[in-house]
């Protein structure tokens, strides 16, 4: 018998039920293919790189609380890896907290709302290609690492 403790996930984090109910409104009211957890460059892991139909690149940082807004200290840094940046948190998060000149969206479990566009700073087109490519390889590796656990690139 197997043991089942071993073959569960743990929980999700409250970040990571914000990005799920995220990636759904973005795609099935957008048409964006998104990646949970993706990292443009060493030292840098956005929650939601999410990848437009027009080849637009938008970031989504999903806070869960006001203690995990004030931490995360390097946001900014993300600003160079996409053409619009949106905070995602949830109803009862003080909205007074995120900068104006980004993005709002209103999330849950289950799907999202987008309150406040963000402004479209067009990223440079050699900075483009190596992101669309890496997204691409990316994805590709995670579904591969699904389907053959042996490989193990689901963690890439």
């Amino acid at each position: 018998m197997t043991d089942m403790s071993t073959t569960l996930s743990p929980a999700p984090q409250p970040g990571q039920i914000l990005a799920r109910g995220v990636c759904r409104f973005l795609s099935d009211a957008l048409d964006f293919a998104c990646l949970e957890e993706f990292v443009p460059e060493r030292g840098k892991r956005v929650d939601v790189m999410a990848l437009g139909p027009k080849g637009e690149l938008w970031v989504v940082e999903c806070k869960s609380s006001r203690a995990d807004f004030m931490s995360d200290l390097k946001w900014n840094g993300y600003l160079d890896w996409c053409d619009r940046f949106f905070w995602a948190v949830d109803v009862d998060f003080p909205l007074e907290l995120l900068p104006e000149e980004t993005g709002l969206i209103i999330a849950d479990g289950y799907g999202a709302e987008l309150l406040r566009e963000a402004p479209e700073v067009p990223l440079a087109a050699a900075r483009r290609k190596v992101l669309t490519r890496k997204f691409a390889r990316d994805a590709a590796r995670r579904l591969q690492g699904w389907r053959d656990p042996r490989t193990g690139l689901a963690t890439e």
